[in-house]
């Protein structure tokens, strides 16, 4: 039998950063997750506006993200990682199963696309297998996206839905997004009647359930 050559120590940890804005889950997660032997949380983020910097930082194999996050959704944070750190797989982790939600990240790169129900176990071999260069998508979800088609709302619609989601006025989401009142009423009105709403309370309120926002 041949001896292992020396310097040949055991294989290197999974390295994975996770990014979950629930103290509590984050801690369990972490604790579960460190309990694997060949995963290493290596970074805890609450935030996702400081996800890319952690990354960089610790250099991550698999980045863990929850989507609705603090700063930045996990979405747009996915979506930078794939620019800046490319070497690092994405597995987006979410309460909210819904198919907006799936066409967006898998838009983003991510690699992986899971709802927070099911057991550690299962989320550990899912991050085994997005690193091993694997695409791994909730089976529900991904029939409930195919079927829900594409999102009819432009990004630019989605930036007036989610300026004016605070009670904002219309010359606020004018002056914010740097566009005349005339042209924030015109995209207003047309998300309304794409999300068969009435106003844009109900129209934010309606995009933000089939998750295109």
């Amino acid at each position: 039998m041949n001896e292992m050559p020396s310097g040949h120590g055991p294989a290197r940890s999974i390295r994975v950063l996770l990014a979950e804005d629930q103290g509590m889950m984050r801690g369990a997660l972490a604790l579960l997750l460190g309990m694997e032997d060949d995963l290493e949380v290596v970074a805890q983020v609450a935030a996702g506006d400081v996800i890319v910097n952690a990354a960089l930082a610790h250099r991550p194999d698999v980045a863990l993200l929850d989507i609705e996050l603090p700063g930045t959704s996990g979405l747009d944070a996915a979506a930078e990682l794939r620019e800046r750190v490319p070497g690092c797989r994405v597995l987006i982790l979410t309460t909210f199963g819904r198919p907006g939600y799936l066409r967006r990240a898998m838009e983003a790169g991510a690699a992986g696309f899971l709802v927070k129900d099911g057991p550690v176990e299962e989320l550990a071999a899912v991050i085994r297998r997005v690193l091993a260069g694997e695409t791994v998508v909730d089976p529900v979800l991904a029939a409930a996206a195919l079927s829900a088609g594409p999102s009819p709302l432009t990004a630019r619609e989605c930036d007036v839905l989610r300026a004016s989601a605070d009670g904002a006025t219309v010359a606020d989401i004018a002056a914010k997004l740097h566009l005349s009142e005339s042209t924030v009423r015109n995209y207003l009105s047309a998300a309304i009647g794409k999300t068969g709403t009435r106003n844009r309370v109900e129209a934010v309120r309606e995009a933000r359930h089939q998750g295109w926002l």
